[in-house]
Formats: structure tokens, sequence, C-alpha cells
């Protein structure tokens, strides 16, 4: 998939998944020696945001933003997935008191080229927002095709909140 970085550009490593395909099975760190595997995100809607880096002013922004709406949502699950190590995610949680949103860590990228959203160029994965059903199955996506854009909260929001539960 093409996309651009300050104008700039890029590449993603493959197709991006669609919807109805089951999210891939891929182990991340979770921090405290905890490792999640993406395919047991499952039971009840979860919305995934992939954000290239937590330290820029769009990943940071858009983790901020969906941090304050997981209130409204009693039985969602709220995840920011980087290529960031867990200390970083962590270090930037703790700054930013972000409590609610649970941050997942990729590091050597395999969850996003297993997703066709790895840029080998910058060693991250691209910007989306994906929300899985109860079967972990991708129900909604938004690929940001520009990396400095903000990602559509109001329509991932409305469709959580026209979905679940």
């Amino acid at each position: 998939m093409e996309i651009t970085r300050h104008g700039e550009l890029g590449r993603t490593n493959g197709d991006p998944y669609r919807i109805g395909e089951v999210f891939p099975s891929v182990s991340l760190d979770s921090g405290n020696l905890e490792r999640v595997d993406a395919s047991n995100l499952k039971g009840k809607y979860i919305l995934i945001s992939i954000v290239p880096d937590i330290n820029t002013r769009v990943c940071s922004l858009s983790t901020k933003k969906f941090n304050q709406e997981a209130d409204k949502f009693e039985n969602i699950g709220f995840y920011t997935i980087s290529t960031d190590p867990v200390a970083k995610q962590q270090q930037w949680c703790a700054a930013e008191g972000v409590k609610k949103m649970k941050l997942l860590s990729d590091l050597n990228g395999k969850l996003g080229k297993k997703l066709g959203l790895y840029v080998e160029k910058t060693e991250n994965d691209a910007r989306s927002i994906w929300i899985l059903d109860k079967e972990g199955r991708v129900a909604y996506r938004e690929l940001i095709t520009e990396q400095s854009d903000e990602p559509d909260y109001q329509k991932a929001l409305a469709f959580l909140k026209e979905h679940a539960d």
C-alpha cells in the first residue's frame, strides 16, 4: 500500500487485511513480562489504534483522544500498538497520564508485517485504526495514507456505538 509521511512517498510491505478477515496471531509485549497474542483479543469489540511512534505529535494525540473516549464504552477494549519498546511506551503513559488505553509493543514488526502495514524504510507500522468484532474478525478499518494525519475519531467511535453492546 502506498503511504506518505509529510508528503514523502513510502510503501508498506503488502496489502492490509480486509473487513471480515480474522486478525492475525502475533505475540505482542504488554510490559511486566506479559505477552498478549493479538488473536486472543476477542469476546468483545476491540478498538486497535496502530501508530508508528508513540512520542510523535499525531500518535500522542490519537492515543490520548481514544484514552479519553474509553470511559464511554463499558464493554470495549481499547489498545494502541506501536513498534516502540515497552519501556518507551510506559514512560510516555506515565508522562501523559494515560491509564485506560492499553499499549502493546510490536517492536519486531511481526504484526505490521502480517497485516501488510510494515514500512521497511522507517522500520515501523503504518498508522491505522482497526475494530474487531467479538470473534476477532476485522469489522472496521481506517488506513491512514498520509501518516501525519489524525484518524477519523468520530467515524470509528460511531461504529462502536452502533455495533457494540
